[in-house]
């Protein structure tokens, strides 16, 4: 097909889709017309509109949503066109390992989206069973929005036996189906009927004091904890309300969100980059050491103040930095870690990051190196790095399913993860919010468990307001 010059209304685009497809369908049934492994794209300019409002509409699952930290690059997705599935327990390296060979033969084009457990090897919670060790889809319908640039597509994945009447047919149904954004209206929350917590305040300090207990023996340097906070509502919900609901737009966060099935969703408004690669080359950064602006009753300048002359924060911050720089060593040539340590700044939140740029490897160009390398950061994870998996599942009295995990998009030559954290999860009713603190020698457990509640503040504002 031949994009039209300008954008279009969405109603228009749709159309023009299905003729186009339907031309294509005719031309697949010419005696010339050899069967092979394709991906076909189809695409058209549209005029803009909101990412998330539209998705709220649709009725396609599942649904995915995806914006960067610069806000330049927006996906929102409908149905599967391909996916890449890995449902087995076992070793975090063998699950990045299937990833890199499942993408190996696909389209260089082609941007599946999705994510990956923190830990495969922990026996998952029943409220986790849509979210296998890792999960990505190529969309079949999606609508992107690139540097103000708004387009409509379809993906049609062949392989040499598959109908491709019945494979139309499925792309054409979904735009058919397809429902135009409503005008201004009230969306709101059910009411927020209790708030529990896992671990209790009580049951947190045990745990902190048996990790800092670690520390005094010298096993460990540092760890991350997390606590489950539920939410239990008087009835289920579309969770895009907390992508509608989200109050404050301009925070400097990745957004991505995964819906396997309706009302079942798990969702990260998270500030930390894990990684970005296009070809060879890499782009890292060290996240870690936090200041409520809340606590101190101050706002940017004060955050940034209190945070660099903190020997706590620091020496956590040191900790990832010194670790990750470390690590980079092992698949990276020229490594371009910045001397100075910035203040990441939020609505609420400060926090201490470092920028790294750096090159692989020409045997190290691949996901799976890097996210065996990477995963899971000192700031999510701990120092050392190997035993870090076994004493998290030891502590926490839950699994974190895809908490603190990679989250985003892969292409065979490009991707961008997310460090999945500021999240929750969805299940019907329910909602698990999850957040963490880092624990080094010397951290007070009464002052952690503040720093996680305060890490929970954007999603508890969500559920007090409307859209």
């Amino acid at each position: 097909m031949t994009p039209s010059w300008e954008p279009v209304p969405i109603e228009k685009a749709i159309s023009t889709l299905i003729s186009a497809l339907s031309r294509y369908l005719d031309e697949r049934r010419s005696p010339d017309c050899t069967a092979q492994a394709m991906l076909v794209t189809f695409c058209e300019p549209v005029e803009p509109l909101t990412l998330t409002e539209w998705l709220f509409e649709q009725q396609g699952y599942p649904r995915l949503f995806w914006m960067n930290r610069e806000q330049d690059f927006s996906v929102a997705g409908l149905g599967v066109a391909d996916a890449l599935h890995f449902e087995d327990t076992g070793d975090n390296n063998a699950a990045f390992e299937r990833f890199q060979l499942s993408l190996a033969d696909k389209d260089p084009n082609a941007k599946y989206f999705g994510g990956f457990c923190f830990n495969a090897k922990e026996q998952q919670e029943p409220i986790w069973q849509e979210f296998s060790s890792f999960s990505f889809v190529l969309p079949l319908i999606q609508l992107t929005c690139q540097k103000n640039n708004f387009s409509l597509s379809c993906h049609l994945r062949l392989e040499p036996h598959d109908n491709i009447e019945s494979k139309i047919a499925a792309i054409t149904t979904l735009l058919q189906q397809i429902v135009p954004v409503q005008k201004k209206r009230t969306l709101q929350l059910p009411e927020l009927l209790k708030i529990t917590y896992n671990p209790d305040e009580q049951g947190w300090k045990e745990q902190c004091e048996k990790a800092l207990e670690t520390f005094e023996r010298g096993e460990l340097q540092k760890i991350m904890l997390a606590r489950q906070t539920i939410l239990e509502f008087s009835g289920s919900f579309s969770p895009l309300l907390f992508l509608l609901n989200y109050p404050y737009p301009q925070n400097t966060i990745y957004k991505f969100y995964f819906e396997p099935v309706a009302q079942h969703a798990f969702f990260s408004f998270t500030p930390e980059r894990l990684y970005r690669r296009d070809g060879n080359l890499l782009l890292t950064e060290a996240l870690a050491g936090t200041c409520s602006k809340e606590s101190i009753n101050g706002g940017d300048r004060r955050a940034s103040e209190t945070l660099l002359n903190s020997e706590k924060d620091i020496r956590e911050h040191n900790f990832v930095r010194e670790m990750i720089s470390n690590e980079l060593r092992k698949i990276c040539g020229d490594i371009a870690m910045e001397k100075e340590v910035q203040v990441l700044q939020l609505h609420r939140l400060a926090h201490l990051y470092t920028r790294c740029a750096a090159t692989l490897k020409p045997e190290f160009e691949n996901d799976s190196a890097i996210l065996q390398l990477l995963h899971p950061t000192p700031a999510v994870g701990g120092v050392p790095k190997a035993p870090i998996l076994e004493r998290i599942m030891a502590l926490e009295p839950f699994s974190r399913g895809w908490y603190a995990a990679p989250v985003g998009w892969a292409s065979r030559d490009a991707a961008e993860f997310a460090v999945g954290i500021r999240s929750a999860l969805v299940n019907g009713r329910f909602v698990y919010l999850y957040s963490g603190a880092g624990l080094v020698k010397g951290s007070d457990p009464a002052l952690e468990w503040d720093e996680v509640e305060q890490k929970i503040g954007d999603m508890l504002a969500i559920t007090r307001q409307e859209a």
